[in-house]
């Protein structure tokens, strides 16, 4: 039965009505950090164009259980494009093809017939847990490196007691907007994670609070991003394309200058 303006009518003798996508997908499983991972096909039929990419992994992962076999392990939160957690490498793309999160994505992204390749992070400082699920917490410890500051906070203040400059506010809220969801890492050719820290050091640098512990967060972010094995920036760009939340790449320009003033100034990571 289709509704048109003139009212309901049934479709015609010998044609069916197209209810939704039928897909390949090659998804990567992985038992283990320690198990060599393949990628296995699976196909998934009558998708709905208005899912969201995690929902139909979770049609696939539905299928899989009623099958006996064990569902595809993935990262998956709040699925509002806020906490970060379901980034997924879609058809080598961060987040697939559209600048959002993987669990804002939508099927009708795709077209009835698409192969779509499903893979997790790639990159060295990110190992893979099982399937598409990596450790992340190499970006928990660059922020722990930063550490905290030391303004006293005591009661709220009087609003406007500390005035900060429009454009300094502005610059810190966009920087402030990173979530971790590790696309910069994924989507750079040398997992490079320069975009998220910059990020993490940027907007506390612009504000007053931040101030005290300037020159020793920089450092310290920066050594512990070299120790976690993440690769160096060459400026290529694709953090910030592939960011769901356009952070841009003057925020690494801003850490780098940063970087150097604290090095002149004689800070030293510790050790």
């Amino acid at each position: 039965m289709t509704i048109t303006d003139q009212g309901p009518h049934s479709a015609p003798a010998g044609t069916q009505e197209k209810r939704g996508m039928n897909l390949t997908l090659r998804v990567w499983r992985q038992k283990g950090p320690q198990v060599k991972g393949k990628m296995v096909t699976y196909k998934v039929t009558d998708i709905s164009p208005d899912m969201s990419f995690l929902e139909m992994l979770d049609v696939l992962n539905e299928q899989l259980i009623e099958q006996g076999d064990d569902p595809v392990a993935f990262d998956h939160d709040c699925r509002e494009g806020i906490c970060g957690m379901c980034g997924l490498m879609i058809n080598g793309q961060a987040h697939g093809p559209q600048q959002t999160t993987t669990c804002q994505l939508h099927m009708r992204s795709f077209k009835d017939g698409d192969s779509i390749d499903i893979e997790p992070w790639r990159a060295s400082a990110f190992p893979v847990i099982k399937d598409l699920a990596v450790d992340r917490r190499a970006f928990d410890r660059i922020i722990q490196a930063g550490g905290y500051i030391s303004v006293p906070t005591g009661t709220a203040p009087e609003a406007h007691s500390v005035p900060v400059p429009k454009k300094d506010a502005d610059n810190a809220f966009d920087a402030a907007t990173c979530i971790g969801c590790g696309a910069c890492v994924a989507a750079c050719p040398n997992a490079s994670s320069m975009l998220f820290t910059a990020a993490k050091v940027t907007h506390l640098g612009l504000l007053p609070q931040g101030q005290p512990e300037r020159n020793d967060r920089v450092v310290n972010m920066v050594a512990q991003q070299d120790r976690e094995g993440f690769g160096g920036c060459t400026n290529i760009g694709e953090c910030s394309a592939a960011c769901p939340k356009g952070i841009s790449m003057e925020t690494i320009s801003r850490l780098n200058h940063d970087l150097l003033g604290a090095l002149r100034a004689g800070a030293r990571p510790k050790s």
